[in-house]
């Protein structure tokens, strides 16, 4: 569905690309995630994927068509979902969703079916103004999925929203998936990561550091752990392997009293943290 050859990328009057040699392929039917701290690249990645901008070196095919061959006809096919919500803040829900829907000539989801989809159907008439961040971001959620595309670009689509309705996009975004729809991620939290994506590439100052699986990842660059705090407040944590000779547990144990004891699965996070020395932040 998507192939991306050597792709690099340098802004105007910068000393340095933002992207430097990525290459990926996605197929069809994929969640595919591309994670990294901010700054890393992943924004600029799904603008020239989405043809926002132009001027990048190297070869992007999306359906086995050279992107730049790609007419009006391509935003038929894609659904974009941005970072930051950008509405006309004077109209409604229903208003906005009307005016952005009149761009397609493909049949239309209707509206308020979508409002409802996303929990707004009770504000599907307030203007958008008076939403809080969390509202414009399920709006424009909804909006991407309005002319029924079959490749979505999602920018932070759980940013700003409390865990029920990050919850319940997240179910949306496997529905999607249920129906054939492809789709693209970009986001710097590991753990919905993990939960949605077949293949995660993991973004690190422009460059790819690894792609795989995110279970593969686990396994090959995190580390489970035995978490431990004692009554007086210590906290410590050891690797799983080799915890029968390790001297430091034992004298941790000779401390004081046991409080909490649990192992932690290896996450994403550490697998990022190990390949780059850094954190998300």
């Amino acid at each position: 569905m998507l192939n991306v050859e050597h792709l690099h990328f340098r802004y105007p009057n910068s000393e340095s690309d933002t992207l430097k040699d990525l290459s990926f392929t996605m197929e069809s039917g994929q969640i595919f995630g591309f994670l990294g701290p901010s700054g890393s690249g992943k924004s600029t990645t799904q603008k020239i994927l989405y043809k926002l901008l132009t001027g990048y070196e190297g070869r992007v095919l999306f359906a086995g068509k050279n992107l730049n061959e790609w007419g009006q006809d391509f935003y038929e096919k894609i659904g974009v979902c941005f970072e930051l919500p950008n509405h006309y803040s004077k109209l409604s829900a229903l208003e906005n969703l009307a005016f952005f829907g009149a761009f397609y000539s493909k049949p239309l989801l209707n509206a308020m079916e979508l409002l409802e989809m996303v929990g707004l159907e009770k504000d599907a008439n307030k203007p958008v103004a008076d939403y809080s961040k969390g509202m414009k971001m399920r709006l424009n959620f909804a909006r991407a999925l309005l002319h029924q595309p079959e490749f979505l670009f999602l920018d932070e689509p759980t940013s700003g929203l409390d865990p029920i309705h990050a919850k319940r996009i997240k179910d949306i975004i496997r529905d999607q998936i249920a129906k054939g729809t492809s789709i693209f991620i970009t986001t710097h939290n590991m753990f919905d990561a993990d939960q949605l994506c077949d293949e995660v590439a993991l973004l690190h100052q422009g460059e790819i550091k690894a792609l795989d699986k995110p279970g593969e990842l686990k396994r090959k660059y995190g580390q489970e752990v035995l978490a431990l705090k004692l009554q007086n407040g210590e906290s410590f944590r050891f690797p799983l392997q080799g915890l029968q000779e390790n001297t430091a547990f034992q004298t941790a144990l000779s401390k004081d009293r046991v409080l909490e004891m649990h192992s932690l699965e290896a996450s994403l996070e550490d697998a990022f943290i190990q390949i780059t020395g850094e954190g998300l932040l």
